[in-house]
């Protein structure tokens, strides 16, 4: 740190300038609309399903979304999902070459397209591709159905008392797997004049020949969508509609996510609605509202995260104390009050927020306590903010598992029936255990916001679940982020804040681990490989963002700055590091998300709570 300069002076001027920056990129509406990248898959399925529509307008929108494929190639053929990952994404790889020939401006005989072709069939073919994949290549008939369908559709009506029943899968979950299981009840695919022929990809001949199968079964029956207008009065088919409708965002995506709503749109095909219909078309024009300028390239994003972006940063700026922010705050807190979602549960009136702007369906614990932080400043002097807060405050109360930790979505201790279905990251997705992020965070905010500490009935639980579920090394796995690090930081200041002493046996492992990753740089950073591996895989060198999550861990721990404490400010301070690496968690191995507003984020955050712990004695 250049030493005409103190640490004070430079910390001031660095939160004044982050304080400008977001000031400018505030929306006169009160948010923040940074992109929430994620890999090829959702350019990819655009692609494909404006071409197996023909919808003939779109051809600039196509060729913009293909120019983002051609650029995040590797030079070996292959699309990563993060730049350390081995070699590159089998899965990815897939999707994005099957796009770029549905797409018209790219051929087999391209010599990228080559190199993408020896690299699928390097990795085993279109059979070792993630399952998800396989759907989507199935819906085109470039694949046969996994073996694992037809699951019943009576599925989505079996009573909630029974041992299975749809409602056991996450709510996210529920709702890609109900748009799944229409299509895949009678495994429905579509082809087109620009479908490609992937059978080169195939290399086991039963596979092939099972595909053929497929392939001239649905020619016989001439339409497939006629064919499944007969069975329009089926009660199963009925029932699934109407679940998929009735969870149809305003904007016209399922539940805000793209990749739900690419699967809503093949099963609409499935049960006879035109590709002109009205469902349908809104659904295209809603998907193409999620994409977001990415590096001066068109980029669809799963879900916009709007609503979480405003949050972080409109809490960010509350936490540098500096005047400049106030009316950004408020605009902030204006914006994401009037966003709440109300619901009633027997005599309480609950308030919650979800990821997503358009999202009315799947509030979450974590978007939740992260709006509720910013109406703190404004619950004892108006009365629309108390409200909110205190119907929030009893939502997160309520959404605390029996074991004592929180989840994201659910309540309730999940059945584990669901993941011995033979579908990979089942147990990553369909249900919604208790996690380190999650109850740490949570902890967070009640010790901070609401003053509650250990002695509490409900804190000691959470306490409890924190402690036990400690990896040996000190740290704690976190599922929605990157990923020891992230697990670590949420737990440690999670424990602190309700009043855990620092010389806590669990507390000083944390400690002596999260020291024993610094680099000599005094960066942390971590490689998203450890979510597959499940144990910590260091990334080599350092990003803002797990650098400021580790230093906010060991702030909360130490009464004074030690040298790795100083070295590390010193770092976020000369904003050093990889900015661009993601650290958002989505499925392990699959999806993993660049939120671009993070680099900014944490380190303000961070930074802010060393000079509020340090500075102001």
């Amino acid at each position: 740190m250049d030493g005409n300069y103190s640490i004070e002076e430079k910390l001031k001027s660095y939160q004044l300038n982050k304080i400008y920056e977001l000031k400018a990129a505030q929306h006169p509406d009160g948010t923040w609309r940074f992109p929430c990248e994620n890999g090829p898959m959702t350019d990819a399925y655009m692609i494909i399903i404006l071409r197996t529509l023909n919808i003939t307008k779109e051809e600039t929108f196509i060729k913009k979304l293909t120019n983002r494929l051609l650029a995040t190639q590797s030079t070996n053929g292959s699309w990563k999902l993060y730049k350390d990952e081995k070699e590159g994404n089998l899965s990815a790889t897939v999707e994005a070459y099957t796009a770029l020939l549905f797409s018209g401006y790219a051929h087999k005989d391209d010599e990228n397209i080559k190199r993408a072709e020896t690299f699928i069939l390097r990795k085993g073919g279109l059979k070792k591709s993630h399952v998800f994949t396989k759907f989507m290549l199935a819906l085109n008939g470039l694949y046969p159905w996994p073996t694992i369908f037809p699951i019943p559709l009576s599925l989505l009506w079996l009573p909630r008392f029974s041992p299975v029943n749809f409602y056991d899968l996450t709510s996210y979950v529920k709702t890609h797997f109900a748009a799944v299981l229409i299509a895949a009840h009678h495994r429905f695919s579509i082809r087109c004049r620009n479908t490609p022929n992937l059978m080169h990809l195939i290399k086991e001949n039963k596979v092939k020949k099972r595909l053929q199968r497929q392939q001239k079964a649905t020619n016989s029956k001439g339409n497939p969508l006629n064919f499944f207008l007969k069975r329009m009065k089926q009660k199963g088919i009925r029932r699934a509609e109407k679940y998929l409708i009735d969870r149809v965002e305003a904007d016209g995506t399922l539940g805000s996510y793209a990749s739900a709503t690419f699967l809503m749109i093949y099963s609409l095909l499935a049960i006879g609605y035109s590709p002109e219909s009205q469902m349908v078309q809104r659904a295209i024009e809603g998907t193409k509202r999620l994409a977001a300028e990415v590096n001066s390239l068109i980029h669809i994003q799963n879900a916009a995260s709007t609503l979480w972006d405003t949050s972080l940063i409109a809490y960010a700026l509350d936490r540098t104390g500096e005047a400049a922010s106030r009316l950004s705050v408020k605009k902030g807190a204006s914006y994401l009050v009037e966003r709440q979602q109300l619901f009633q549960r027997g005599s309480m009136l609950f308030g919650t927020w979800g990821f997503s702007e358009n999202n009315s369906f799947h509030p979450d614990v974590d978007d939740t306590q992260a709006a509720l932080r910013v109406m703190a400043p404004f619950i004892f002097f108006r009365k629309k903010y108390k409200r909110a807060w205190k119907m929030g405050v009893d939502w997160l109360l309520a959404m605390q598992k029996r074991n004592g930790g929180w989840g994201s979505f659910e309540q309730k201790e999940p059945r584990r029936w669901i993941t011995m279905l033979p579908i990979e990251n089942i147990k990553d997705t369909a249900i919604d255990p208790a996690t380190a992020d999650l109850t740490g965070r949570t902890l967070e905010f009640l010790g901070t916001y609401v003053k509650m500490n250990k002695g509490n009935k409900k804190i000691d639980a959470a306490i409890n679940w924190l402690l036990k579920n400690q990896e040996k090394n000190g740290s704690w796995y976190g599922r929605w982020g990157v990923c020891y690090i992230y697990g670590t930081w949420a737990a440690v200041t999670g424990l602190r804040a309700v009043g855990v002493p620092a010389d806590h046996p669990a507390v000083v492992r944390a400690k002596n681990w999260l020291l024993s990753i610094q680099n000599n740089d005094g960066s942390w950073g971590e490689s998203c490989s450890s979510d597959i591996k499940k144990t910590f895989i260091p990334l080599g060198e350092g990003t803002p963002t797990h650098t400021a999550w580790a230093l906010d861990a060991l702030i909360s721990i130490e009464a004074e700055p030690t040298p790795e404490i100083q070295k590390g400010m010193e770092f976020l301070l000369e904003e050093r590091g990889d900015r661009n690496y993601p650290t958002g968690g989505g499925l392990p191995g699959n999806f993993y998300i660049n939120y671009h507003s993070y680099k900014v984020i944490w380190p303000l955050l961070t930074l802010s709570n060393y000079a509020n712990k340090y500075l102001k004695k």
